[in-house]
């Protein structure tokens, strides 16, 4: 079922309401004039390229396989475009891709065709018994599909063409499936099917260009599934039912919902890339005072942090949640690291934690883990994340040559050591000491493993620190305390309405941006992520684009 959410669900971003009052009386609500000046400011690609994750989906769904194939793990890596694996501003296709996308369509192709039940699921049911009309019949079912569109004619004749072809090269199967086979090569390597084209181009009064139903359905589609679209996408685009606000909330409802594993994938790959939950991999840590951890930790910390996301996001929660919430699932082993009392196996349980030692994401162990030494926790890596990932602060970049911290045995405490060496009357008296350093002493009392410390070496463990909070100073006791502030913090919501949107619309934030990530921070303080992700289908910046030459 969906869940509900506490966003406006008449024509956001329009500046109308259900009823055409001009009005919108819940959050999150999108004036209409700024909006429509922000997108003509824009600066996107007709052509976003599929991510490697979305080839696979949409492999795997557009020939109904039970999974996806693999074959893009051996494909020429992309280069990172900021946080997010599928910025399309990064994504282009090299001579190495093109080749990627050749040997695995020769692959695929071959192996659906050599297998009458996999060919089956591709073919119509009711194909005529005509050769000439069959192979059609193939080409614009399966071709709307693949290119997530109807063909036109000259499309369909041209595939027809290769079909006919199909017959002298292959020396085994029937005609037929001679046929099918050079067609789906084709198909896969198109740039129809590699790139998310938006072709339309008829500007309108306002200075933008509608996209039409079949763009919408595929960008809605992409968003929330990482996939291509469903059936019942591909027939409300058809039915003319994604031209206004209200149809592609209708649908983006429907696609969004917790008994999707598309969209709990969604959910889980968005966090995941965002808080790195795959630095919780391959972690090391002295086995001399750690002699408990092994590094197959790593992967149960993954495990929790991804049920956590899916507990509160799926559950309606919101930002302050993530940051805020006591619960979490743990086995045995995480128990144990955590100090929880009770009897736990290797089946992941939800527990409720100590109010007095954890909130949220930043009290976690992964995160707590994988920002640490294999000794010690490390307070300047703990910083720089809760900076760059939490508030989207800029950091400059470090010091050529600069020195390490000193030997942790010259200082009683770990916090002592790293303030002498970047606090104030130090080098990084201007960066670390007010900026760094604050959240990372807040969080001193978890040790390298993330398990809870008051005391260090035998002294006391000092968490007590001050941190500005959109322009304010403010005095920080611990991690529960940090956690609260950036939870009531207009920066942090504004920061991750900035990444949601990075991530739902697959290119990087820009000043034309400013209007929407304003008003769905507003919107994220009091509501959910689902309200927020639904937001973002109903801005004019999703369902339109500027022309080229502005």
């Amino acid at each position: 079922m969906s869940l509900g959410i506490s966003a406006c669900t008449g024509l956001i971003g329009t500046g109308e309401d259900g009823d055409g009052n001009g009005t919108c009386a819940t959050p999150p609500c999108l004036p209409q004039d700024p909006v429509t000046q922000a997108v003509a400011s824009l600066e996107t690609t007709r052509f976003p390229r599929l991510s490697h994750l979305q080839w696979e989906n949409t492999v795997r769904d557009l020939l109904y396989l039970d999974a996806p194939t693999g074959l893009s793990a051996s494909f020429t890596g992309d280069p990172l475009g900021g946080i997010f694996d599928n910025n399309a501003e990064v994504m282009l296709v090299a001579a190495s891709h093109w080749a990627d996308y050749q040997t695995a369509a020769e692959d695929i192709s071959a192996t659906i065709t050599s297998d009458p039940v996999a060919l089956a699921k591709i073919v119509p049911a009711d194909l005529p018994s005509d050769p000439t009309e069959a192979a059609r019949a193939f080409v614009e079912t399966f071709g709307k599909r693949a290119y997530r569109r109807p063909l036109s004619e000259e499309e369909v004749l041209a595939y027809l063409d290769v079909f006919t072809d199909a017959a002298t090269i292959y020396d085994t199967g029937t005609d037929f499936e001679k046929g099918v086979r050079l067609c789906l090569q084709g198909f896969l390597q198109s740039p129809h099917f590699l790139y998310r084209v938006e072709r339309s181009s008829e500007v309108g009064p306002d200075g933008l260009i509608a996209l039409d139903g079949w763009e919408v359905a595929a960008k809605l589609s992409y968003m929330l599934h990482n996939s291509m679209p469903d059936d019942d996408l591909f027939a409300a685009a058809e039915a003319g039912q994604l031209d206004s606000a209200e149809g592609i909330l209708t649908q983006a409802k429907r696609l969004f919902d917790a008994d999707d594993e598309a969209a709990r994938a969604m959910v889980e790959s968005f966090h995941e890339q965002l808080y790195q939950f795959d630095h919780y991999h391959d972690l090391y840590k002295d086995p001399d005072k750690f002699p408990a951890f092994t590094p197959d930790l790593g992967l149960d910390m993954e495990e929790e942090a991804r049920m956590f996301v899916d507990h509160v996001v799926f559950s309606g929660g919101g930002l302050h949640e993530l940051l805020m919430s006591r619960t979490t699932f743990v086995n045995a082993e995480l128990a144990a690291l955590y100090g929880l009392e009770g009897s736990y196996d290797d089946t992941f349980q939800e527990v409720t934690l100590d109010a007095s030692e954890r909130a949220g994401l930043l009290t976690r162990i992964g995160f707590l883990a994988a920002n640490a030494t294999p000794k010690e926790q490390n307070t300047i890596h703990r910083g720089v994340f809760v900076n760059l990932r939490l508030m989207c602060n800029k950091l400059p970049a470090p010091p050529d040559n600069v020195a390490g911290l000193p030997p942790a045995g010259d200082f009683a405490t770990n916090r002592e050591r790293v303030d002498a060496h970047t606090g104030a009357g130090t080098c990084g008296a201007s960066c670390h000491a007010p900026l760094i350093n604050p959240p990372g002493y807040a969080l001193e009392s978890f040790d390298a493993v993330g398990a809870f410390q008051d005391l260090e070496n035998g002294a006391p463990v000092n968490t007590a620190t001050t941190w500005f909070f959109d322009g304010e100073e403010k005095d920080v006791a611990d991690a529960v305390a940090l956690s609260q502030l950036i939870a009531d913090s207009d920066q942090a919501h504004a920061c991750y309405a900035k990444r949601l949107l990075e991530y739902g619309y697959g290119r990087t934030a820009q000043e034309g941006d400013e209007i929407t990530i304003e008003a769905l921070a507003a919107s994220s303080k009091e509501g959910s992520i689902e309200a927020l992700v639904l937001a973002l289908t109903q801005t004019k910046a999703f369902r339109t684009r500027a022309p080229e030459e502005n």
